[in-house]
């Protein structure tokens, strides 16, 4: 079959297939499988420090001379803050904690580090990054001129024809179509009700209306959705929860084994853990958040909030009380190197489109 379209000559890949970047879950080591793949690595650093952007981005070029992407996540925090909603949930998990026996440290609001996609975009550039991904909104008018000054590609995360409008109206080079199927967190960004439309519905109703590429993202997890997706107009695939069990995942022990057993209703789509929209598994953590009735505030303050046990639990490989994100199928993961499992991709999805 014929792989080479126009996405692969922007990118400069063989395959149209393109790791998602999951941020706790990505390792350098599998952005770098995939690109030596002959796909698209993908490198999450949404949120973190520009020394820590800067040793990552390091840590992949030691281990791959190809292509891969840098994602960003593209939000403004807000400049006036209810602290009543940060305190009340604040006391609320500290009493949930000890009533499962576990502690974890109560987080000062003032001391929340907050790392924005502009104190990142310089590391970014120095280290001659020319493929850059962005979810949760867009970078403003300065930011897009900054990053085609040097020569950048964009990919914007949409979850709705509007969205998708809207990101190439400003200058987006790729646009990624996230369905509601997708794990992890929501690419949402313009106001109103959240946009709940499936991978295979809005696929096709975005490549109709942009005139840039379209990636497809969501529930895919074999050549038989690569395939579909192709048909539907889709120039490449993003997967993310295909790699959540992979060898160089760092979904801790308990995630990975919950995901063998899951079917297509055991995700949900929930604000509890950071306080924007993200499918996951549901646990003990979510489910109490969400019966205490209690307001959960924006990000990255929820997020924060939780991350003390969230770390704790990691450290115990106790499922309760992580984020366990997955996509509706996600059951289908499976527990290979990142090379392996990009391999077995290529060759299903050869057989589809060759049947």
């Amino acid at each position: 079959m014929e792989w080479k379209n126009e996405l692969t000559r922007m990118l400069g890949i063989t395959y149209p297939l393109i790791q998602a970047p999951m941020l706790g879950i990505t390792t350098p080591a599998m952005v770098a499988a995939v690109s030596n793949s002959g796909g698209l690595g993908s490198l999450p650093v949404g949120g973190l420090p520009p020394d820590k952007v800067t040793s990552l981005i390091r840590e992949v070029k030691g281990l791959t001379q190809q292509p891969f992407a840098v994602n960003l996540f593209v939000y403004e925090r807000e400049e006036h803050y209810d602290r009543k909603t940060f305190d009340d949930m604040q006391e609320f998990l500290q009493f949930l904690y000890g009533a499962n026996r576990l502690a974890a440290a109560p987080v000062n609001f003032d001391e929340i580090p907050f790392y924005s996609w502009r104190d990142q975009l310089p590391v970014i550039l120095a280290a001659g990054i020319k493929y850059v991904s962005f979810t949760f909104g867009m970078p403003d008018t300065a930011g897009f001129e900054l990053l085609k000054q040097h020569q950048v590609l964009l990919m914007g995360t949409a979850t709705s024809v509007e969205e998708a409008s809207v990101l190439t109206a400003a200058g987006t080079d790729v646009v990624i179509a996230q369905g509601i199927e997708a794990g992890g967190h929501r690419g949402s960004f313009l106001p109103g009700e959240l946009p709940k439309t499936g991978t295979f519905a809005l696929v096709p109703q975005i490549a109709d209306r942009v005139r840039v590429p379209v990636i497809a993202a969501g529930g895919i997890m074999d050549g038989r959705g690569v395939a579909a997706a192709k048909m539907l107009g889709a120039a490449g695939v993003q997967m993310g929860s295909l790699f959540l069990r992979a060898h160089e995942s760092l979904a801790t022990p308990a995630h990975k084994a919950a995901l063998a057993d899951i079917t297509d209703t055991d995700t949900l789509l929930t604000r509890a853990i950071s306080g924007r929209w993200a499918r996951g598994v549901r646990n003990t953590l979510i489910t109490e958040i969400e019966a205490s009735g209690l307001p959960v505030s924006e990000y990255p303050y929820q997020d924060a909030l939780t991350q003390p046990i969230r770390k704790v639990a990691r450290e115990l490989d106790n499922p309760a009380f992580v984020n366990m994100w997955a996509g509706q199928a996600a059951g289908k993961a499976r527990a290979w190197s990142a090379a392996d499992i990009f391999a077995e991709l290529v060759r299903e999805t050869a057989l589809a489109l060759n049947k």
